[in-house]
């Protein structure tokens, strides 16, 4: 299954199935049409969160994005202009922010994430694909695009700054905009992914650029992007995240628990022992420069070093993404919206 293990499962099935339990419109419509209000938004399938300053900003299933003014303790829905499942958000700063998802959907935020605008879709991106296409290989590949419809999804995007955007996903989907979103060129050609695996990760420290995904894909740019080589994975299984350190220091995680580091920019990798065999689904860096994991088991883990040790003594609902605060405090988005993980000491103090 080329999918990112239940994460990619559950998305993918939002397309078909409705609220209701039926079939849905076609994502054609869903990208035309306002996300829903819902009643309890902080408990919607949410699938990323990030910090625009000190407000969170959290997207997920059928366009709801949610925001919160006081560090996670309470949320407000804001208005999405599509209904498509979105996949990832980042903010450049405090004020701009980037939100893919499905459908081929770009929507940017220049407050905050009050409003969002449209600034990408599949249609769109399969009429700039043949456009800008300049051989006949790349043409036929735009071709398809168009024959197939706005069906693929975006899974992450890395930012510069307020402008430059780079949004990776399903086939090897590869889009780049220098004017924050208001026009786009295909960067499918430049990216050394001849089979079109997918693109699950996105990373960036300052002018390099680390993508990796499906069957242990790998490329990076170390010139913004201009050019991108190919690096030899370590694991042929796919990656889910990762991180990305200056002075050349690289972590990739994904199936199957399987955790590496490399000091050399890629040259050369170490595995990490892991606790258990569950996949990580995804990572991010507290303010201590340390990195967390949050496994497909509901388990978040610190890693220092090379020594990895958990946070939570009580699983969470499937994790999605996670957010490190300041004080130690940690929020995971997922199945069962916000959840906050626990400190040691108050989950232990929980259990009869």
């Amino acid at each position: 299954m080329r999918v990112k293990g239940w994460l990619r499962v559950l998305v993918a099935a939002t397309a078909v199935v409705g609220a209701s339990g039926g079939l849905a419109a076609p994502v054609g419509d869903a990208l035309q049409r306002p996300a829903l209000q819902v009643r309890q938004p902080e408990r919607s399938v949410l699938l990323a969160v990030a910090q625009a300053g000190e407000p969170l900003v959290a997207v997920g299933e059928r366009g709801v994005i949610v925001r919160s003014e006081d560090l996670g303790k309470t949320w407000k829905q804001v208005p999405s202009p599509v209904s498509v499942t979105l996949t990832m958000v980042r903010f450049a700063d405090a004020l701009h922010g980037v939100a893919v998802g499905h459908g081929g959907t770009v929507l940017t935020t220049q407050d905050g994430g009050r409003n969002w605008q449209l600034r990408l879709d599949g249609k769109q991106l399969a009429a700039v694909a043949l456009r800008e296409a300049s051989d006949d290989f790349q043409r036929a590949d735009a071709e398809r695009l168009m024959a197939d419809g706005p069906d693929k999804p975006f899974l992450d995007v890395v930012l510069w700054d307020t402008r430059r955007m780079l949004a990776v996903g399903a086939y090897g989907l590869a889009f780049y905009s220098a004017d924050g979103g208001v026009s786009w060129q295909p960067w499918m050609a430049r990216l050394p992914n001849p089979r079109g695996m997918h693109w699950y990760v996105a990373r960036r420290s300052g002018d390099s650029v680390l993508l990796a995904g499906e069957q242990g894909v790998l490329a990076r740019s170390d010139d913004a992007g201009k050019t991108f080589q190919a690096l030899e994975s370590p694991y042929r299984g796919s990656w889910f995240s990762g991180d990305m350190q200056p002075g050349g220091q690289l972590t990739l995680a994904g199936m199957r628990g399987n955790l590496w580091q490399s000091q050399d920019a890629g040259k050369r990798w170490a595995a990490v022992p892991m606790p258990g065999p569950a996949s990580i689904m995804a990572s991010a860096q507290t303010p201590e420069g340390d990195l967390l994991l949050a496994t497909q088991a509901g388990h978040i883990l610190r890693l220092q070093g090379v020594q990895v040790t958990p946070l939570n003594t009580v699983p969470l609902p499937s994790p999605a993404a996670l957010l490190p605060l300041a004080q130690g405090q940690v929020l995971t988005v997922g199945v069962a919206g916000v959840v906050p993980v626990p400190s040691p000491a108050v989950a232990q103090e929980g259990r009869p």
